[in-house]
């Protein structure tokens, strides 16, 4: 711009358009505005449909790698080292023979010096997974040079003898180059020693410290004994090394060690323990045992983890129980094997007393409870035959006392052998729970186990002495009676461990009463008096509130044998024998009437039921018999419905009285169905009227159909089989009725019912005039008729759809 014009010039030179030319321009600008934001919409919407249309390109996935850096760097060096140590071991076995003595000691010394130095200054860079490569290769070379000096020096040498030295050598050497660059320092400036800068050397150095005891002992030509103590003791080392050492690694190798050599230790002592000849091979099998025993109990002193410690206790006590009964088995006779392995067990209780840490405390007396838990095991078969032995005497019953106990319970099953010390080791069992267990958790079920225990060495006692029969019986009574006076006469109850323990006792005194009462069967005087014993004693014990539930039904169980009993003694029939065995039920009701709402009651009437289908039972050959019967029941069922809470028995109440009803008939050879549902059809009409007045909103078929259809339906099937008249016309005349009732009173079932039944009645009586007028008809005119009536339906079809489709062409025109 020129220097010379001024700002006057500029103001001039300036255009302002009037206000309303500039209203104009503005307007303009907006409609154009306007427009280009409508085009820019319409094309927004365009390509978000397009984009929903047709999916987005996605981008290329990122390809990652399939393995991480330090993975293929371990393959590598893994790889190389595996490599390298072949081409050794190929060098030196083939290769062998092209160089002299001096060369060949001079290129594996060198080759294996440079392999175990290398890893010195790969450490001190950092380059530990190639110093763990480049070791694994040295410590493979030195394998293969104790072999070369084999080879060179020693050829003549034994060699499972020289495999023991070398392998105690190479793991004395080992471990100190893993101890020595475990000293080093990483770099000048760190004074810090490394812990385990190599992880092979010890854990190596630890597995091969393995083999040297049983390579020493297969050289020695030592005997299983010997072999044997070679693994305990490799055991123990492992086992202090375990305990001792920081290094996880070696750890790890040393309890895998423990393990699998104490395993294998232990399990081939208790084999020459268990197949010893003598007294002095069990003491020697023993004194091995013992020494697993104490590495066992050691490692669990001293491992920092209870439950480790537990289990590891556990065993070495078992292990203590198998070395001393080992021994006890070989000086005593064979009957008395289990006791001796049992006082062996209890006697681990005692260190339960003395200071010991409490994973030892607890591991010894799981060991003492497995030893007691075998024990109690071996001598169940004496307790089964004893307890389920007499049932064998149903098939035989009253056929003659036997001459001992033992013959009463082996009728069918034969005696254990080596059972004569069963009670003593059921006892001794019993005395260590009642004694040793104290805890206040604990103590509760030890009892109870106790009194099981103590009740299952009453039962096997008659049998294992070989008692008389009478003696055995009288035995089973005492027990029988001492727990059921036990149940009644304790104190009451004021935890809920006392309730268990009388129950308990009530639970084993009812099954000492089943055994009894089947061994009682050899004599008739022995049954009669042993039931009516029972009877009465569970008869008293159910007068305890918290026992009747159990002994209650057990006393009415009795009696019902009983009862059967007495009628076998009087020469009665079955049948006859029933109305004896309804005393039962009959008392079963009365006792649950007077019970109430007890929870006794239901037990009670359970067992009366049970009672009374007995003696249905009895009485099915006789029908005159069984109506009575029956009879009886409906009766004891009507009595028992009389309570309020027992409404619904009243069902069964009617449903036997409707038996008895048709059983009488049936004896009686009546043929006629209205017979047999009249009795149903005349209670059921009155219930379903009495129904309906106090519930109006039943319907008609609940109240009436199941009563009128039981004498319509059977009624008309043989009114329709009857060639007489009257039947049908009975049945016309009735089902007339109830139609005009159910028309009068506007009752659906009865209207529907009768008129159903009135109508095919009436078409049976037709039925011979409509055949003959079917006969008379020419055989064309049944088809004929049919197309008259297909084609008359066709027409009223054509015309509805007809109708229908004007209807649709209204309603369309009304748009």
């Amino acid at each position: 711009m020129p220097e010379n014009v001024t700002g006057t010039t500029l103001l001039s030179m300036t255009h302002i358009p009037p206000p309303a030319e500039e209203l104009r321009f503005l307007d303009t600008e907006l409609r154009q505005l306007d427009a280009r934001r409508a085009q820019l919409l319409a094309r927004r919407a365009w390509l978000l449909h397009a984009l929903h249309a047709v999916p987005a390109p996605q981008p290329p996935a990122v390809r990652r790698p399939e393995t991480s850096a330090p993975g293929v760097q371990n393959v590598l060096l893994i790889l190389g080292g595996i490599l390298l140590t072949v081409a050794a071991i190929a060098f030196t076995l083939v290769s062998w023979g092209h160089l002299g003595i001096a060369g060949r000691a001079l290129v594996l010394g060198a080759v294996t010096v440079a392999a175990l130095g290398a890893p010195v200054p790969l450490l001190r860079r950092s380059l530990r997974s190639t110093a763990e490569s480049v070791a694994g290769l040295g410590l493979a070379l030195t394998v293969l040079d104790a072999y070369a000096l084999y080879e060179v020096a020693f050829p003549d040498s034994d060699g499972l003898g020289y495999a023991a030295v070398a392998s105690a050598v190479l793991a004395v050497v080992w471990a100190a180059y893993g101890l020595t660059l475990g000293a080093l320092r990483t770099s000048p400036g760190d004074r810090a020693p490394l812990s385990s800068p190599l992880r092979l050397p010890l854990p190596l150095a630890t597995a091969t410290a393995q083999l040297p005891l049983l390579l020493w002992a297969g050289a020695a030509g030592a005997g299983d004994h010997a072999m044997t103590a070679a693994l305990l003791l490799t055991a123990a080392f492992d086992t202090a090394l375990a305990l001792r050492t920081p290094v996880k690694s070696v750890r790890i190798v040393a309890t895998v060690g423990a393990y699998g050599m104490g395993g294998l230790g232990t399990f081939a002592a208790g084999w020459l323990s268990l197949t010893a000849s003598g007294t002095s091979a069990a003491a020697r099998a023993a004194a091995l045992l013992l020494f697993a025993a104490a590495i066992a109990l050691t490692a669990a002193w001293q491992t920092p983890k209870p439950r480790v410690g537990i289990g590891i206790a556990l065993t070495g006590g078992l292990i203590t129980v198998a070395a001393v009964g080992g021994v006890l088995r070989q000086s005593l006779p064979d009957v008395w094997t289990v006791p001796g392995y049992l006082v062996c067990g209890a006697a681990l209780l005692a260190a339960v007393r003395i200071r010991i840490p409490e994973p030892v405390r607890h591991g010894l007396a799981g060991a003492s409870g497995c030893v007691q838990v075998f024990a109690v095991v071996w001598a169940l078969p004496a307790v089964t035959v004893a307890l389920l032995g007499p049932v064998d005497w149903v098939r035989s019953a009253w056929s003659g006392s036997p001459a001992n106990a033992r013959d009463a319970v082996t009728t069918d099953m034969p005696w254990p052998p080596n059972a004569a010390t069963a009670p003593l080791v059921l006892a001794l069992v019993a005395a260590v729970l009642a004694v040793a267990v104290r805890g206040t958790t604990w103590r509760p079920r030890a009892l109870t186990g106790a009194l099981t225990l103590a009740w299952a060495t009453a039962i096997v006692l008659p049998a294992t002495f070989e008692l008389p029969y009478a003696a055995g019986l009288l035995a089973q009574t005492l027990v029988t009676a001492a727990l059921a006076a036990y149940a009644l006469l304790a104190p009451t109850p004021e935890s809920p461990f006392a309730s268990h323990l009388s129950l308990a006792a009530l639970v084993l005194s009812l099954l000492t009463s089943l055994s009894l009462a089947f061994l009682a069967l050899a004599s008739e005087p022995a049954t009669l008096g042993v039931l009516a014993t029972l009877t009465v004693l569970f008869a008293a014990a159910a007068w305890r509130p918290h026992l009747g539930p159990i002994a209650a039904p057990a006393a009415l169980v009795h009696a019902t044998a009983l009862t059967c009993a007495v009628g076998a003694s009087l020469g009665l029939q079955p049948q006859h024998t029933a109305l004896l065995v309804l005393v039962v039920p009959v008392a079963a009701a009365l006792l649950a009437a007077r019970l109430g709402a007890s929870p006794t009651a239901l037990s009670v009437e359970v067992t009366g039921a049970a009672a009374g289908l007995l003696a249905v039972g009895l009485a099915v050959t006789d029908p005159p018999v069984l109506a009575l019967v029956l009879a009886l029941c409906g009766v004891i069922a009507a009595g028992t419905a009389v309570r309020e809470d027992r409404r619904p028995v009243g069902y069964a109440a009617a449903v036997l009285f409707v038996l008895a009803t048709w059983v009488r008939l049936a004896s009686w050879d009546v043929g006629s169905p209205e017979a047999y549902t009249l009795p149903v059809t005349v209670p059921a009409l009155l219930v379903g009227v009495l129904r309906r007045r106090k519930d109006t909103q039943v319907s008609s078929w609940a109240a009436y159909g199941p009563g009128l259809s039981v004498t319509l339906v059977p009624s008309l099937f043989a009114a329709w089989g009857d060639a007489h008249w009257l039947r049908p016309l009975l049945l016309g005349a009735a089902a007339l009725a109830v139609t005009l009732v159910g028309a009068r009173h506007r009752l659906q079932a009865p209207l529907v019912l009768g008129g159903t039944v009135l109508t095919l009645d009436a078409l049976h009586e037709l039925a011979p005039y409509i055949a003959q007028v079917a006969g008379a008809l020419p055989r064309w005119a049944p088809p004929a008729l049919a197309g008259l009536l297909l084609l008359a339906l066709g027409a009223t079809y054509e015309q509805r759809i007809r109708d229908a489709r004007r209807v649709r062409e209204v309603l369309g025109r009304m748009d």
